[in-house]
């Protein structure tokens, strides 16, 4: 047993969980709506501490981050479990298994980082599954990867409460946050959860100190009109800022959602174009490979700065955070200390 931090004692060896915005009660012998946090003899137990489904040495654009140390390559992390019911999942097998019935591995903090160093990585990312229900590993191992110099990421439905994410605040370099629509409809029907507090800690990771970068899933028929993805760059834009990078992905059926095709890529492009009109200055597009949308252009002279063909990164005219062709700033992060 691994007692779990963010969380509080009720009457009657009830349990209320603080780690995400469920804030799920929990009574003797059961589990919150993430399946891994799970309430023993009164207290609660992170039941998936050390326990690992999945390790992988990935780019750093997979996640996909293109403003935190591009070009560079991110050790990789999974468990099981998700406080979302997403029903087009690209995860299911791990985010919907049962503990008792899942195939996992032990890992500790101190390996981890050993791990990502002998790789050549230079960040550890926890991923695949949602990591906020991951809390006291990921707070463990990066508190020790930022002593060795490593950069650290989060790549997040972003459900987790103010004070879980001030708790990781002083570990955690990146918060690649998915903002799945921008209609609290959306999150109840397909997730399960609601779109206020994504918001919100989108917001806060950036008071914060973290760098944010946002994904959305483009998903015909529910997500994908002009009107709602307007609203959301513009949010995107007054909240977070023009320099946040919002990657817009092509969706695929998957798990639950099999009625319907493909995001063609000219939605994608509208979606594009109509960014770069609202002035976000580094939109994205994902899933569509060798396309012009996944390359990052200097806001002021529109020199193609960074060149990406799928995962793969090519600088073209950025040295350090700087364009070399006009000399303007580009907000990027080169170095994780």
């Amino acid at each position: 047993m691994h007692e779990a931090r963010q969380f509080e004692k009720l009457i009657n060896g009830a349990v209320r969980c603080s780690l995400c915005n469920h804030r799920c009660t929990i009574n003797e012998g059961k589990h919150g709506i993430c399946g891994v946090r799970w309430n023993e003899h009164g207290t609660l137990d992170a039941k998936t501490y050390g326990k690992i489904s999945a390790e992988a040495v990935d780019p750093i654009e997979k996640k996909p981050l293109f403003h935190y140390l591009p070009g560079t390559r991110s050790y990789s992390l999974g468990s099981i479990g998700c406080n979302f019911h997403c029903k087009h999942c690209q995860n299911w097998h791990i985010s919907r298994a049962a503990f008792d019935e899942a195939h996992l591995r032990t890992l500790s903090p101190e390996e981890g980082v050993q791990r990502a160093l002998a790789s050549g990585s230079a960040s550890i990312s926890w991923t695949y599954n949602e990591p906020t229900i991951w809390h006291e590993y990921a707070l463990d191992m990066g508190t020790l990867a930022r002593q060795k110099g490593l950069g650290t990421i989060y790549v997040t439905n972003g459900y987790i409460t103010e004070e879980a994410l001030r708790e990781l605040a002083p570990m955690l370099g990146a918060f690649r946050v998915d903002i799945k629509a921008f209609t609290d409809d959306f999150y109840k029907s397909v997730c399960g959860a609601h779109l206020q507090p994504v918001l919100d800690s989108a917001i806060l990771a950036r008071e914060l100190g973290m760098h944010v970068e946002t994904v959305t899933l483009v998903i015909p028929g529910l997500n994908d009109s002009r009107e709602e993805q307007e609203s959301l760059i513009r949010w995107v834009i007054e909240n977070l800022g023009p320099d946040t990078p919002m990657h817009f992905s092509a969706f695929h059926p998957d798990y639950q959602m099999t009625d319907r095709g493909a995001t063609p890529v000219a939605t994608l492009e509208k979606i594009y174009t109509l960014a770069k009109e609202l002035g976000l200055h580094y939109p994205y597009l994902g899933n569509v490979y060798h396309h012009p949308g996944e390359n990052t252009y200097c806001p002021s002279c529109g020199a193609t700065l960074i060149e990406r063909s799928g995962f793969s990164a090519r600088f073209v005219a950025l040295e350090d955070r700087q364009c070399t062709a006009c000399g303007g700033k580009v907000e990027v992060v080169r170095n994780a200390s």
